[in-house]
């Protein structure tokens, strides 16, 4: 028993959750909804990486804040938030591309089983106030990654102005390296919690696709292969993007594979930030950079929900018989630009933003009445995308800024 423990422990990542993704679709395919059995095994999973979120994100970006010039920190964040609003409305432009190309939803009439009401977005000021939470335990509590984020921030800059006070510098240190130990635990902890990962993937996939059954992949198959097709696409712009900045993809895609195979099982960005963040340390990627670039993105930067979202109107507009043109399609682009942008990164959040674009463009709420019996398969194509695209800013922004220091130098 002990040598069979070694060898699990030893082997591979990667193919551990290869194995397990295999090992759910067949059990889940054979037992049908009995796999929920094996539900309380995802569930720890789940557990388990929102344990460490905080910790993760609160200690990462402490200690790379104190490991780089303040300066720096303005500039990479620009580059950050310019970058996930462009490639989110890329995203969605893609996706209107490829799903007037397929035309998805053309033929179907079947009438819809409950009404969904769709929630109104909050809008960017809202998303910008909730970056400065009312207090640290409510965002903690609560799980606010951008008060989070700006919790660690702010202790984080104080921390680096008591290391270069005369008066403070001792305790400063002090404070760091405490810091720095509490962060080394954390990933302690999270390497312990990743060899547990694949027993969660596999007890997740298996009441997925036992749920889901294929009666209803093959009944909206058409929806769920474009929507696929348009994810596809977009990784394919990812990778030219890498080939522009003289990136090798080969390299990049051997450590992003196990949090997009994490990310496409557990359908919560939030929750694979842990694994994200994992990835970023083995790409060798700066500290300072994937500490907020990823949480910030697990926030904001929806790049497979906008697909998700564009494919979808193309589907309702066919489902209803509307045509959509120039200005519709604009509209889709800029709302669902915004709809993304706040949107909490965890498992059924897609359908309420898909529900909010429908109603300020004019889309039949009807449609994403059908939509839900497909939430959990395209969930899981645009989850693991959205953190692809994290993964690839932080990467393509750590090349830029290592140019910068050394024309700097």
């Amino acid at each position: 028993m002990k040598k069979l423990w070694g060898s699990y422990l030893n082997a591979s990542l990667i193919l551990k959750i290869t194995i397990a993704l295999i090992l759910g679709i067949i059990v889940g395919l054979i037992f049908g909804e009995q796999a929920t059995v094996f539900a309380p095994l995802g569930d720890l999973l789940m557990r388990l990486l929102q344990f460490i979120i905080i910790p993760l994100i609160l200690f990462t970006l402490i200690v790379g804040i104190n490991q780089t010039k303040l300066g720096n920190l303005g500039r990479m964040g620009g580059k950050v938030f310019l970058y996930y609003v462009v490639t989110s409305a890329l995203a969605i432009t893609v996706g209107l591309a490829v799903a007037n190309v397929f035309e998805p939803g053309t033929g179907i009439t079947q009438p819809p089983e409950e009404e969904i009401e769709a929630n109104e977005h909050p809008g960017i000021a809202s998303v910008l106030l909730n970056i400065v939470p009312k207090n640290i335990v409510t965002a903690f509590g609560d799980m606010n990654l951008l008060g989070i984020i700006f919790t660690a921030f702010t202790f984080g800059i104080a921390i680096a102005a008591l290391r270069s006070s005369k008066e403070h510098a001792d305790l400063g240190e002090h404070v760091y390296k405490l810091v720095n130990g509490l962060n080394e635990a954390t990933f302690k902890i999270m390497n312990a919690i990743l060899q547990y990962v694949p027993i969660g993937i596999f007890a997740i996939i298996a009441g997925t696709i036992g749920q889901q059954g294929l009666d209803t992949i093959l009944s909206l198959g058409n929806m769920v292969l474009v929507l696929y097709i348009a994810l596809i696409v977009q990784v394919g712009i990812y990778v030219l993007f890498m080939l522009a900045f003289k990136m090798k993809p080969g390299e990049f895609f051997a450590q992003a594979r196990t949090p997009m195979i994490t990310a496409f099982v557990t359908q919560s960005s939030s929750g694979t930030l842990p694994v994200t963040l994992n990835a970023a340390n083995r790409l060798g990627l700066s500290k300072s950079l994937y500490g907020f670039s990823l949480p910030l993105g697990a926030t904001i930067n929806m790049d497979g929900a906008a697909i998700r979202i564009a494919v979808s109107a193309v589907f309702a507009a066919n489902y209803a018989d509307i045509s959509l043109g120039f200005t519709s399609m604009l509209s889709i682009v800029i709302v669902g630009t915004l709809a993304s942008i706040g949107t909490a990164g965890v498992p059924g959040a897609g359908i309420v933003m898909i529900a909010t674009v429908f109603s300020q463009v004019g889309l039949p709420m009807e449609a994403v009445a059908i939509l839900t019996s497909i939430d959990a398969l395209v969930g899981m194509g645009a989850t693991s995308l959205n953190i692809t695209g994290d993964l690839v800013g932080t990467s393509i922004i750590n090349k830029t800024e290592k140019k910068h220091e050394e024309a700097s130098a």
